[in-house]
Protein backbone atom coordinates (compact mmCIF):
# COMPACT_ATOMS: atom_id res chain seq x y z
CA UNK A 1 0.00 0.00 0.00
CA UNK A 2 1.35 3.46 -0.91
CA UNK A 3 1.01 6.29 1.53
CA UNK A 4 1.35 9.96 0.95
CA UNK A 5 3.13 13.17 1.16
CA UNK A 6 3.86 15.82 3.72
CA UNK A 7 1.71 18.53 2.21
CA UNK A 8 0.19 20.85 4.77
CA UNK A 9 1.57 18.53 7.38
CA UNK A 10 2.50 21.12 9.97
CA UNK A 11 -0.82 22.96 9.91
CA UNK A 12 -2.89 19.78 9.94
CA UNK A 13 -0.87 18.19 12.70
CA UNK A 14 -1.23 21.23 14.93
CA UNK A 15 -4.96 21.26 14.22
CA UNK A 16 -5.31 17.64 15.26
CA UNK A 17 -3.18 18.09 18.36
CA UNK A 18 -5.18 21.06 19.58
CA UNK A 19 -7.63 18.64 21.15
CA UNK A 20 -4.96 17.99 23.81
CA UNK A 21 -3.05 21.01 25.09
CA UNK A 22 -0.45 19.06 27.13
CA UNK A 23 0.31 16.88 24.12
CA UNK A 24 0.60 19.98 21.93
CA UNK A 25 3.14 21.55 24.28
CA UNK A 26 5.10 18.31 24.56
CA UNK A 27 5.21 17.68 20.82
CA UNK A 28 5.99 21.29 19.95
CA UNK A 29 8.99 21.28 22.27
CA UNK A 30 10.23 17.94 21.02
CA UNK A 31 9.81 18.86 17.37
CA UNK A 32 11.46 22.23 17.82
CA UNK A 33 14.59 20.64 19.28
CA UNK A 34 14.69 17.75 16.84
CA UNK A 35 13.98 19.72 13.71
CA UNK A 36 16.41 22.47 14.63
CA UNK A 37 19.12 19.83 14.55
CA UNK A 38 18.03 18.08 11.37
CA UNK A 39 17.45 21.31 9.50
CA UNK A 40 21.12 22.18 9.84
CA UNK A 41 21.95 18.98 8.02
CA UNK A 42 19.08 18.97 5.56
CA UNK A 43 19.64 22.46 4.21
CA UNK A 44 23.21 21.67 3.23
CA UNK A 45 23.06 20.31 -0.28
CA UNK A 46 25.45 17.33 -0.38
CA UNK A 47 28.51 17.76 -2.55
CA UNK A 48 30.69 15.17 -4.17
CA UNK A 49 34.14 14.82 -2.73
CA UNK A 50 36.75 13.90 -5.28
CA UNK A 51 34.23 12.15 -7.54
CA UNK A 52 32.23 12.97 -10.62
CA UNK A 53 28.92 12.51 -8.81
CA UNK A 54 26.30 15.15 -9.40
CA UNK A 55 23.35 15.50 -7.07
CA UNK A 56 19.83 16.49 -8.16
CA UNK A 57 19.04 20.22 -8.32
CA UNK A 58 17.77 21.46 -4.97
CA UNK A 59 14.92 23.97 -4.68
CA UNK A 60 16.02 26.73 -2.29
CA UNK A 61 13.92 27.70 0.71
CA UNK A 62 14.11 30.80 2.88
CA UNK A 63 12.21 29.46 5.89
CA UNK A 64 14.33 27.60 8.46
CA UNK A 65 13.15 24.16 9.61
CA UNK A 66 9.98 24.11 7.48
CA UNK A 67 11.83 24.48 4.18
CA UNK A 68 9.38 24.24 1.28
CA UNK A 69 6.56 22.77 3.38
CA UNK A 70 4.31 25.85 3.19
CA UNK A 71 4.66 26.33 -0.58
CA UNK A 72 4.20 22.62 -1.18
CA UNK A 73 1.24 22.40 1.18
CA UNK A 74 -0.64 25.31 -0.40
CA UNK A 75 -0.65 23.75 -3.85
CA UNK A 76 1.40 20.54 -4.14
CA UNK A 77 0.61 19.79 -7.78
CA UNK A 78 1.40 23.33 -8.94
CA UNK A 79 4.60 23.24 -6.86
CA UNK A 80 5.77 20.00 -8.50
CA UNK A 81 4.75 21.01 -12.02
CA UNK A 82 6.65 24.28 -11.66
CA UNK A 83 9.64 22.35 -10.37
CA UNK A 84 9.47 20.05 -13.39
CA UNK A 85 9.41 23.01 -15.78
CA UNK A 86 12.29 24.79 -14.04
CA UNK A 87 14.57 21.97 -12.88
CA UNK A 88 13.62 18.94 -14.97
CA UNK A 89 12.39 15.44 -14.05
CA UNK A 90 14.60 14.95 -10.97
CA UNK A 91 14.46 17.54 -8.22
CA UNK A 92 15.06 17.69 -4.47
CA UNK A 93 13.69 19.95 -1.76
CA UNK A 94 13.42 20.03 2.02
CA UNK A 95 10.32 19.90 4.21
CA UNK A 96 10.17 19.62 7.99
CA UNK A 97 13.82 18.62 8.22
CA UNK A 98 13.62 15.87 5.57
CA UNK A 99 14.90 15.88 2.00
CA UNK A 100 12.54 14.63 -0.71
CA UNK A 101 13.65 13.81 -4.24
CA UNK A 102 10.80 13.62 -6.76
CA UNK A 103 11.09 11.51 -9.91
CA UNK A 104 8.74 13.26 -12.35
CA UNK A 105 7.77 11.57 -15.59
CA UNK A 106 7.92 7.98 -16.76
CA UNK A 107 11.66 7.67 -17.36
CA UNK A 108 12.66 9.02 -13.96
CA UNK A 109 9.93 7.04 -12.14
CA UNK A 110 11.43 3.80 -13.42
CA UNK A 111 14.02 4.02 -10.64
CA UNK A 112 11.37 3.58 -7.93
CA UNK A 113 9.22 1.01 -9.70
CA UNK A 114 12.15 -1.19 -10.73
CA UNK A 115 14.02 -0.89 -7.44
CA UNK A 116 14.74 -3.60 -4.91
CA UNK A 117 13.52 -3.03 -1.37
CA UNK A 118 17.05 -3.16 0.01
CA UNK A 119 17.95 -0.13 -2.09
CA UNK A 120 14.76 1.93 -1.87
CA UNK A 121 13.02 0.83 1.28
CA UNK A 122 9.29 0.96 1.99
CA UNK A 123 9.29 -0.02 5.66
CA UNK A 124 11.42 2.99 6.59
CA UNK A 125 8.66 5.25 5.29
CA UNK A 126 5.40 3.46 6.07
CA UNK A 127 5.88 1.21 9.10
CA UNK A 128 5.16 3.89 11.69
CA UNK A 129 1.85 4.62 9.98
CA UNK A 130 0.59 1.13 9.15
CA UNK A 131 1.77 -0.93 12.13
CA UNK A 132 -0.57 0.66 14.72
CA UNK A 133 -3.48 0.16 12.31
CA UNK A 134 -2.82 -3.34 10.90
CA UNK A 135 -0.88 -4.67 13.88
CA UNK A 136 2.56 -6.17 14.41
CA UNK A 137 3.76 -9.12 12.38
CA UNK A 138 2.20 -8.06 9.07
CA UNK A 139 2.82 -5.66 6.17
CA UNK A 140 5.65 -3.20 6.86
CA UNK A 141 6.32 -4.58 10.34
CA UNK A 142 8.01 -7.71 8.95
CA UNK A 143 11.02 -8.27 6.70
CA UNK A 144 10.21 -7.62 3.08
CA UNK A 145 10.55 -11.31 2.16
CA UNK A 146 7.80 -12.18 4.66
CA UNK A 147 5.61 -9.30 3.47
CA UNK A 148 5.92 -10.56 -0.11
CA UNK A 149 4.78 -14.00 1.04
CA UNK A 150 1.81 -12.46 2.82
CA UNK A 151 0.87 -10.54 -0.33
CA UNK A 152 1.01 -13.76 -2.36
CA UNK A 153 -1.26 -15.49 0.16
CA UNK A 154 -3.79 -12.68 -0.09
CA UNK A 155 -3.55 -12.68 -3.85
CA UNK A 156 -4.55 -16.36 -3.86
CA UNK A 157 -7.97 -15.25 -2.62
CA UNK A 158 -8.24 -12.40 -5.12
CA UNK A 159 -8.93 -14.57 -8.15
CA UNK A 160 -11.49 -14.77 -10.93
CA UNK A 161 -13.35 -17.65 -9.31
CA UNK A 162 -14.01 -15.47 -6.27
CA UNK A 163 -14.71 -12.37 -8.37
CA UNK A 164 -17.55 -14.23 -10.11
CA UNK A 165 -19.21 -14.68 -6.72
CA UNK A 166 -18.33 -11.16 -5.62
CA UNK A 167 -20.28 -9.49 -8.44
CA UNK A 168 -23.51 -11.05 -7.18
CA UNK A 169 -22.71 -10.02 -3.60
CA UNK A 170 -21.85 -6.43 -4.55
CA UNK A 171 -24.98 -6.09 -6.67
CA UNK A 172 -27.14 -7.28 -3.77
CA UNK A 173 -25.45 -4.96 -1.27
CA UNK A 174 -25.74 -1.99 -3.63
CA UNK A 175 -29.45 -2.44 -4.28
CA UNK A 176 -30.11 -2.83 -0.56
CA UNK A 177 -28.03 0.23 0.35
CA UNK A 178 -29.74 2.61 -2.08
CA UNK A 179 -33.22 1.76 -0.86
CA UNK A 180 -32.64 4.49 1.72
CA UNK A 181 -32.14 7.16 -0.95
CA UNK A 182 -35.69 7.24 -2.26
CA UNK A 183 -36.63 8.60 -5.68
CA UNK A 184 -34.75 11.88 -5.72
CA UNK A 185 -32.70 14.26 -3.62
CA UNK A 186 -29.19 15.47 -2.84
CA UNK A 187 -26.66 13.38 -0.94
CA UNK A 188 -23.03 13.32 0.12
CA UNK A 189 -21.75 10.93 -2.53
CA UNK A 190 -18.37 10.31 -0.93
CA UNK A 191 -19.93 9.44 2.42
CA UNK A 192 -22.40 7.04 0.81
CA UNK A 193 -19.81 5.28 -1.30
CA UNK A 194 -17.39 5.03 1.63
CA UNK A 195 -20.05 3.15 3.58
CA UNK A 196 -20.96 0.94 0.64
CA UNK A 197 -17.33 0.12 -0.16
CA UNK A 198 -16.80 -1.10 3.42
CA UNK A 199 -19.98 -3.18 3.35
CA UNK A 200 -19.20 -4.84 0.05
CA UNK A 201 -15.49 -5.32 0.75
CA UNK A 202 -16.14 -6.80 4.18
CA UNK A 203 -18.64 -9.31 2.83
CA UNK A 204 -16.43 -10.27 -0.11
CA UNK A 205 -13.05 -10.27 1.63
CA UNK A 206 -13.80 -11.00 5.29
CA UNK A 207 -16.59 -13.51 4.91
CA UNK A 208 -20.25 -13.68 5.95
CA UNK A 209 -19.62 -13.91 9.70
CA UNK A 210 -17.73 -10.62 9.95
CA UNK A 211 -20.08 -8.87 7.52
CA UNK A 212 -23.05 -9.91 9.67
CA UNK A 213 -21.46 -8.08 12.62
CA UNK A 214 -21.20 -4.78 10.76
CA UNK A 215 -23.57 -2.80 12.94
CA UNK A 216 -23.08 0.82 13.97
CA UNK A 217 -20.62 -0.11 16.72
CA UNK A 218 -18.34 -2.10 14.44
CA UNK A 219 -18.63 0.54 11.72
CA UNK A 220 -17.42 3.10 14.26
CA UNK A 221 -14.48 0.85 15.12
CA UNK A 222 -13.52 0.78 11.46
CA UNK A 223 -13.81 4.56 11.34
CA UNK A 224 -11.64 5.02 14.45
CA UNK A 225 -9.05 2.61 13.11
CA UNK A 226 -9.14 4.30 9.73
CA UNK A 227 -8.50 7.55 11.61
CA UNK A 228 -4.98 6.26 12.18
CA UNK A 229 -4.10 7.20 8.61
CA UNK A 230 -3.46 10.87 9.31
CA UNK A 231 -0.66 13.39 8.86
CA UNK A 232 -0.21 13.39 12.64
CA UNK A 233 0.25 9.61 12.68
CA UNK A 234 2.77 9.83 9.85
CA UNK A 235 4.77 12.65 11.43
CA UNK A 236 4.55 12.07 15.19
CA UNK A 237 5.58 9.23 17.51
CA UNK A 238 2.80 6.69 18.01
CA UNK A 239 3.14 6.75 21.80
CA UNK A 240 1.90 10.34 22.12
CA UNK A 241 -1.36 10.50 24.14
CA UNK A 242 -3.46 12.07 21.37
CA UNK A 243 -7.19 11.24 21.44
CA UNK A 244 -7.10 10.06 17.81
CA UNK A 245 -4.22 7.70 18.65
CA UNK A 246 -6.09 6.31 21.64
CA UNK A 247 -9.22 5.74 19.54
CA UNK A 248 -7.13 4.03 16.89
CA UNK A 249 -5.46 1.70 19.40
CA UNK A 250 -8.72 0.83 21.15
CA UNK A 251 -10.43 0.10 17.84
CA UNK A 252 -7.52 -2.11 16.81
CA UNK A 253 -7.82 -4.20 19.96
CA UNK A 254 -11.60 -4.54 19.75
CA UNK A 255 -11.64 -5.44 16.06
CA UNK A 256 -8.90 -8.00 16.59
CA UNK A 257 -10.96 -9.62 19.36
CA UNK A 258 -13.95 -9.85 17.01
CA UNK A 259 -11.80 -11.44 14.31
CA UNK A 260 -10.23 -13.87 16.80
CA UNK A 261 -13.67 -15.28 17.65
CA UNK A 262 -14.59 -15.72 13.99
CA UNK A 263 -11.23 -17.37 13.23
CA UNK A 264 -11.61 -19.72 16.20
CA UNK A 265 -15.10 -20.71 15.05
CA UNK A 266 -13.82 -21.35 11.53
CA UNK A 267 -10.98 -23.51 12.82
CA UNK A 268 -13.38 -25.68 14.82
CA UNK A 269 -15.93 -26.34 12.08
CA UNK A 270 -15.61 -29.04 9.46
CA UNK A 271 -17.42 -26.94 6.85
CA UNK A 272 -15.21 -24.89 4.59
CA UNK A 273 -16.09 -21.45 3.22
CA UNK A 274 -14.62 -20.44 -0.13
CA UNK A 275 -13.20 -17.03 0.78
CA UNK A 276 -9.99 -15.25 1.74
CA UNK A 277 -10.43 -15.91 5.46
CA UNK A 278 -10.52 -19.64 4.79
CA UNK A 279 -7.54 -19.34 2.47
CA UNK A 280 -5.48 -17.69 5.19
CA UNK A 281 -6.52 -20.30 7.77
CA UNK A 282 -5.63 -23.23 5.55
CA UNK A 283 -2.45 -22.02 3.86
CA UNK A 284 1.15 -21.93 5.09
CA UNK A 285 4.34 -19.98 4.56
CA UNK A 286 7.13 -21.49 2.44
CA UNK A 287 8.75 -22.95 5.54
CA UNK A 288 5.55 -24.84 6.39
CA UNK A 289 4.47 -22.59 9.24
CA UNK A 290 0.76 -21.80 9.47
CA UNK A 291 -0.44 -18.26 9.99
CA UNK A 292 -1.38 -17.47 13.57
CA UNK A 293 -4.62 -15.70 14.49
CA UNK A 294 -2.89 -12.36 14.99
CA UNK A 295 -1.39 -12.46 11.49
CA UNK A 296 -4.70 -13.45 9.91
CA UNK A 297 -6.59 -10.70 11.71
CA UNK A 298 -3.97 -8.11 10.79
CA UNK A 299 -3.97 -9.13 7.15
CA UNK A 300 -7.78 -8.95 7.01
CA UNK A 301 -7.73 -5.45 8.50
CA UNK A 302 -5.01 -4.37 6.09
CA UNK A 303 -6.80 -5.83 3.08
CA UNK A 304 -9.95 -3.89 3.86
CA UNK A 305 -8.53 -0.54 4.95
CA UNK A 306 -5.75 -0.37 2.36
CA UNK A 307 -8.31 -0.52 -0.42
CA UNK A 308 -11.23 1.26 1.21
CA UNK A 309 -9.64 4.71 0.95
CA UNK A 310 -8.71 4.48 -2.68
CA UNK A 311 -11.89 2.76 -3.89
CA UNK A 312 -14.32 5.07 -2.11
CA UNK A 313 -12.47 8.17 -3.28
CA UNK A 314 -12.21 6.95 -6.86
CA UNK A 315 -15.88 5.89 -6.90
CA UNK A 316 -16.95 9.36 -5.77
CA UNK A 317 -14.80 11.18 -8.34
CA UNK A 318 -16.15 8.90 -11.07
CA UNK A 319 -19.68 9.90 -10.08
CA UNK A 320 -18.92 13.60 -10.39
CA UNK A 321 -17.28 13.20 -13.80
CA UNK A 322 -20.33 11.28 -15.03
CA UNK A 323 -22.69 13.84 -13.51
CA UNK A 324 -20.80 16.65 -15.20
CA UNK A 325 -21.56 15.32 -18.66
CA UNK A 326 -24.93 13.61 -19.18
CA UNK A 327 -23.84 11.99 -22.45
CA UNK A 328 -21.28 9.88 -20.55
CA UNK A 329 -24.02 8.49 -18.29
CA UNK A 330 -26.23 7.74 -21.27
CA UNK A 331 -23.39 5.97 -23.04
CA UNK A 332 -22.54 3.84 -19.99
CA UNK A 333 -26.21 2.95 -19.51
CA UNK A 334 -26.67 2.06 -23.19
CA UNK A 335 -23.54 -0.07 -23.03
CA UNK A 336 -25.11 -2.10 -20.22
CA UNK A 337 -28.27 -2.69 -22.24
CA UNK A 338 -26.24 -3.76 -25.25
CA UNK A 339 -24.23 -6.27 -23.20
CA UNK A 340 -26.79 -7.47 -20.66
CA UNK A 341 -30.04 -7.05 -22.59
CA UNK A 342 -32.81 -4.45 -22.50
CA UNK A 343 -34.33 -5.86 -19.31
CA UNK A 344 -31.01 -5.58 -17.45
CA UNK A 345 -30.94 -8.91 -15.61
CA UNK A 346 -28.46 -9.46 -12.76
CA UNK A 347 -24.87 -8.80 -13.74
CA UNK A 348 -22.26 -11.47 -14.27
CA UNK A 349 -18.52 -11.09 -13.88
CA UNK A 350 -17.98 -11.49 -17.62
CA UNK A 351 -20.52 -8.75 -18.32
CA UNK A 352 -18.88 -6.37 -15.84
CA UNK A 353 -15.53 -7.04 -17.45
CA UNK A 354 -17.04 -6.38 -20.90
CA UNK A 355 -18.24 -2.86 -19.94
CA UNK A 356 -15.48 -1.22 -21.96
CA UNK A 357 -16.63 2.38 -21.91
CA UNK A 358 -17.34 2.34 -18.17
CA UNK A 359 -13.85 0.91 -17.78
CA UNK A 360 -12.46 3.83 -19.80
CA UNK A 361 -14.34 6.30 -17.59
CA UNK A 362 -12.89 4.66 -14.50
CA UNK A 363 -9.36 4.73 -15.90
CA UNK A 364 -9.72 8.38 -16.89
CA UNK A 365 -10.96 9.16 -13.37
CA UNK A 366 -7.86 7.48 -11.96
CA UNK A 367 -5.74 9.53 -14.35
CA UNK A 368 -7.14 12.92 -13.34
CA UNK A 369 -7.86 12.10 -9.70
CA UNK A 370 -5.52 9.35 -8.50
CA UNK A 371 -6.29 8.92 -4.80
CA UNK A 372 -2.62 8.77 -3.78
CA UNK A 373 -0.58 11.81 -4.73
CA UNK A 374 2.80 10.46 -3.72
CA UNK A 375 4.46 7.04 -3.46
CA UNK A 376 7.62 7.06 -1.38
CA UNK A 377 10.69 5.01 -0.54
CA UNK A 378 13.69 5.69 1.68
CA UNK A 379 17.06 5.63 -0.07
CA UNK A 380 19.34 3.19 1.77
CA UNK A 381 22.22 3.26 -0.70
CA UNK A 382 23.13 5.94 -3.28
CA UNK A 383 21.08 5.59 -6.46
CA UNK A 384 22.04 6.63 -9.97
CA UNK A 385 19.28 8.08 -12.16
CA UNK A 386 20.11 9.94 -15.35
CA UNK A 387 23.06 12.20 -14.70
CA UNK A 388 22.38 12.39 -10.98
CA UNK A 389 23.21 10.44 -7.85
CA UNK A 390 20.58 10.44 -5.10
CA UNK A 391 22.26 10.13 -1.69
CA UNK A 392 21.22 7.73 1.06
CA UNK A 393 18.75 9.33 3.46
CA UNK A 394 16.63 11.04 0.81
CA UNK A 395 13.00 10.04 0.48
CA UNK A 396 12.44 9.21 -3.18
CA UNK A 397 8.94 10.02 -4.44
CA UNK A 398 6.81 9.46 -7.52
CA UNK A 399 3.62 11.45 -7.94
CA UNK A 400 0.93 9.70 -10.01
CA UNK A 401 -0.99 12.97 -10.09
CA UNK A 402 1.86 14.81 -11.79
CA UNK A 403 2.80 11.93 -14.10
CA UNK A 404 -0.83 11.61 -15.20
CA UNK A 405 -0.96 15.17 -16.53
CA UNK A 406 2.48 15.92 -17.95
CA UNK A 407 2.30 18.09 -21.05
CA UNK A 408 4.77 15.98 -23.00
CA UNK A 409 2.96 12.71 -22.28
CA UNK A 410 -0.77 13.46 -22.48
CA UNK A 411 -2.85 15.31 -25.06
CA UNK A 412 -5.73 17.40 -23.65
CA UNK A 413 -4.13 16.58 -20.33
CA UNK A 414 -6.62 18.39 -18.06
CA UNK A 415 -9.77 17.26 -19.88
CA UNK A 416 -11.87 14.24 -18.95
CA UNK A 417 -11.60 12.28 -22.16
CA UNK A 418 -12.25 8.55 -21.49
CA UNK A 419 -12.00 7.62 -25.16
CA UNK A 420 -8.23 8.01 -24.90
CA UNK A 421 -8.12 4.62 -23.16
CA UNK A 422 -9.58 2.90 -26.21
CA UNK A 423 -6.15 3.42 -27.77
CA UNK A 424 -3.21 1.11 -27.15
CA UNK A 425 -0.85 3.81 -25.85
CA UNK A 426 -2.89 6.60 -24.23
CA UNK A 427 0.21 8.13 -22.65
CA UNK A 428 2.41 8.41 -25.72
CA UNK A 429 3.77 4.94 -25.00
CA UNK A 430 5.70 5.92 -21.85
CA UNK A 431 5.74 3.09 -19.33
CA UNK A 432 5.37 4.84 -15.99
CA UNK A 433 3.25 7.87 -16.82
CA UNK A 434 0.05 6.05 -15.78
CA UNK A 435 0.51 4.47 -12.37
CA UNK A 436 -2.67 4.78 -10.23
CA UNK A 437 -1.99 1.36 -8.66
CA UNK A 438 1.78 1.51 -8.78
CA UNK A 439 3.77 -0.59 -11.22
CA UNK A 440 6.26 -3.42 -11.52
CA UNK A 441 7.03 -5.28 -8.32
CA UNK A 442 5.27 -2.50 -6.38
CA UNK A 443 1.90 -2.91 -8.12
CA UNK A 444 -1.14 -3.09 -5.82
CA UNK A 445 -2.48 -6.63 -5.44
CA UNK A 446 -6.03 -5.32 -5.03
CA UNK A 447 -6.19 -3.60 -8.43
CA UNK A 448 -8.39 -6.18 -10.15
CA UNK A 449 -10.76 -6.40 -7.18
CA UNK A 450 -11.04 -2.59 -7.12
CA UNK A 451 -11.96 -2.41 -10.81
CA UNK A 452 -14.56 -5.15 -10.40
CA UNK A 453 -16.01 -3.60 -7.24
CA UNK A 454 -16.26 -0.04 -8.57
CA UNK A 455 -17.61 -1.06 -11.97
CA UNK A 456 -20.26 -3.30 -10.39
CA UNK A 457 -21.38 -0.59 -7.97
CA UNK A 458 -21.61 2.09 -10.65
CA UNK A 459 -23.37 -0.26 -13.07
CA UNK A 460 -26.10 -0.72 -10.47
CA UNK A 461 -26.20 2.98 -9.58
CA UNK A 462 -26.70 3.93 -13.24
CA UNK A 463 -29.55 1.43 -13.45
CA UNK A 464 -31.18 3.08 -10.47
CA UNK A 465 -30.54 6.81 -10.94
CA UNK A 466 -29.59 9.69 -13.19
CA UNK A 467 -27.10 12.13 -11.66
CA UNK A 468 -26.30 15.81 -12.05
CA UNK A 469 -24.14 18.41 -10.36
CA UNK A 470 -25.80 20.65 -7.78
CA UNK A 471 -26.02 24.09 -9.40
CA UNK A 472 -23.08 23.20 -11.62
CA UNK A 473 -20.69 22.69 -8.68
CA UNK A 474 -17.82 20.26 -9.38
CA UNK A 475 -15.82 19.51 -6.20
CA UNK A 476 -12.31 20.79 -5.76
CA UNK A 477 -9.60 18.50 -4.43
CA UNK A 478 -9.10 18.37 -0.69
CA UNK A 479 -5.30 18.31 -0.41
CA UNK A 480 -5.33 18.51 3.39
CA UNK A 481 -6.09 14.79 3.73
CA UNK A 482 -3.75 11.92 2.93
CA UNK A 483 -6.16 10.55 0.35
CA UNK A 484 -7.27 13.30 -2.04
CA UNK A 485 -10.99 13.40 -1.51
CA UNK A 486 -13.57 15.71 -3.12
CA UNK A 487 -14.53 18.83 -1.16
CA UNK A 488 -18.25 19.23 -0.35
CA UNK A 489 -19.14 16.14 -2.42
CA UNK A 490 -22.92 16.58 -2.65
CA UNK A 491 -24.62 15.27 -5.79
CA UNK A 492 -28.19 15.48 -7.11
CA UNK A 493 -30.04 12.38 -8.27
CA UNK A 494 -33.41 11.18 -9.46
CA UNK A 495 -34.70 7.71 -10.19
CA UNK A 496 -34.17 6.58 -13.75
CA UNK A 497 -37.28 5.98 -15.77
CA UNK A 498 -37.04 2.78 -17.76
CA UNK A 499 -38.82 2.57 -21.09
Amino acid sequence: MSIVEVQQMVGNTVGQMSESLPALILVTAALSLTLAYFSKLAFRQPRSQGTDEKYPPHIPASIPVLGNAIAFGKSPIEFLENAYEKYGPIVSFTMVGKTFTYLLGGDAAALLFNSKNGELNAEDVYARLTTPVFGKGVAYDVPNSVFLEQKKLLKMGLNIAHFKKHVEIIEEETKEYFKRWGDSGERDLFEALSELIVLTASRCLHGPEIRSMLDEKVAQLYADLDGGFTHAAWLLPGWLPLPSFRRRDRAHRELKNIFYKVIEKRRQTTEKEDDILQTLIDTTYKDGRSLNDDEIAGMLIGLLLAGQHTSSTTSAWLGFFLAQERSLQDRCYSEQKDICGDHLPPLSYDQVKALTFLDCCLKETLRLRPPIMTMMRMVRSPQKVGDYTIPAGHQVCVSPTVNHRLRDAWSSRLEFHPERFLADNPAAGEKFTYVPFGAGRHRCIGENFAYMQIKTIWSMMLRLYEFELVDGYFPSVNYTTMIHTPSNPVIRYRRRERL
